[in-house]
């Protein structure tokens, strides 16, 4: 087959850790010219992670700026991307998820009728403000891509139900579980220096909590904080870390209820290697974040979800993650139950539901057979 010149889009942290494996996976194959596009929706963190895989954008679209609205940063983008498609030829566009990004790289495409790709297609809620925006985005996406990249068999019905045509969907699982495979024990090992430095104790007693979603803003977020509060104040022979998302909506309230506990670490963003040793090592997750749900039972760590809604169900059915909302007796009867025991005895044993680590193989092999 001719050369491809595929156009891979993304903007965030989470994109960049799900579509490296794939860029890497391409770029082994002389079918494809890659062109990879940051439309630094998360500049920093997005540019910081990709330097982690090794990898640099070709383009960046420098499209954030301060407290801006969702029509504005969707307007950047649009126009970021429409110039992108204008100075070059592309057959095909790869996105991953449920982003801003993601939306507007797939209108811009279907515009130019050039075909989308979408990794992690078919993840549900049937919330529409839960979660706020990304619902929506995804299942606009779905309207227009050409190829379905389904992380799970529950994906693809969810799909099919939507009448997408099933020659077009394809069960890969996640591409999330891939990066992990990336990281040598070597590398992770030597993010405990990170840690290290920061007189951060990494042992049995860790708990790592993350809370960054737009629907847990205001009320929500006060809740969750004075849940963690709560609890740090009263296990206070265990280390609590909290990279602190930069949003002023929540950076600020953390910073002003926690950074006084002594057994609370709020630390600025964590690079991937150094997340990825925290969930290794910790006793309990709590996190209202998408990819962490993945991730975690690799590591058979429990993992409550501080949303009402998730669209990644199968670590709920497979007993490897709870959902308890923003919901301050909940997260504390829960949490409770982990805190009180040994580590040893909280551990799960179930199978990741998510992957086994050969998904963007499987995704270059579907796309290759598209093109032929």
């Amino acid at each position: 087959m001719n050369k491809k010149n595929i156009l891979v889009v993304f903007g965030t942290r989470p994109e960049v850790i799900k579509l490296a494996p794939v860029i890497i996976e391409l770029r082994k194959h002389e079918n494809y010219n890659v062109i990879v596009c940051n439309t630094e929706q998360q500049k920093e963190l997005s540019n910081q992670t990709l330097e982690y895989f090794g990898l640099k954008a070709d383009i960046n679209l420098d499209c954030m700026r301060p407290n801006q609205s969702l029509g504005e940063v969707q307007s950047r983008i649009l126009l970021g991307l429409e110039n992108v498609f204008a100075d070059n030829s592309v057959d095909a566009t790869i996105v991953q998820g449920d982003t801003m990004t993601v939306l507007t790289a797939s209108l811009v495409s279907f515009y130019h009728k050039v075909p989308v790709f979408h990794v992690e297609a078919g993840l549900r809620s049937y919330d529409i403000y839960e979660p706020f925006p990304e619902e929506v985005m995804r299942q606009m996406t779905s309207r227009v891509a050409q190829l379905h990249f389904a992380p799970t068999e529950k994906n693809k019905q969810a799909l099919l139900k939507e009448g997408i045509d099933e020659n077009k969907i394809f069960v890969t699982g996640n591409t999330v579980i891939d990066a992990l495979f990336c990281l040598s024990d070597e590398v992770i090992e030597k993010s405990a220096k990170y840690f290290e430095d920061k007189n951060i104790k990494i042992n049995d007693k860790l708990v790592l909590v993350t809370a960054h979603r737009r629907e847990n803003h205001g009320e929500r977020i006060d809740r969750i904080i004075k849940a963690i509060y709560d609890l740090a104040t009263k296990y206070s022979d265990h280390e609590f870390v909290i990279p602190v998302h930069p949003n002023p909506n929540v950076k600020n309230k953390i910073h002003t209820a926690l950074e006084k506990v002594k057994n609370i670490h709020l630390l600025t963003p964590l690079d991937y290697p150094y997340l990825v040793y925290l969930m290794k090592n910790a006793k309990l997750i709590l996190t209202d974040s998408g990819g962490i749900q993945e991730e975690a039972p690799t590591f058979g760590c429990p993992t409550f979800v501080m949303r009402y809604e998730t669209e990644r169900q199968e670590g709920i059915d497979a007993g490897v993650s709870k959902l308890v909302g923003a919901d301050y007796d909940k997260i504390m009867q829960l949490s409770e139950e982990i805190l009180s025991k040994d580590k040893a005895q909280t551990r799960l044993t179930a199978q990741n539901p998510y992957g086994t680590g050969n998904s963007a193989q499987k995704i270059e092999e579907l796309i290759k057979k598209f093109f032929e």
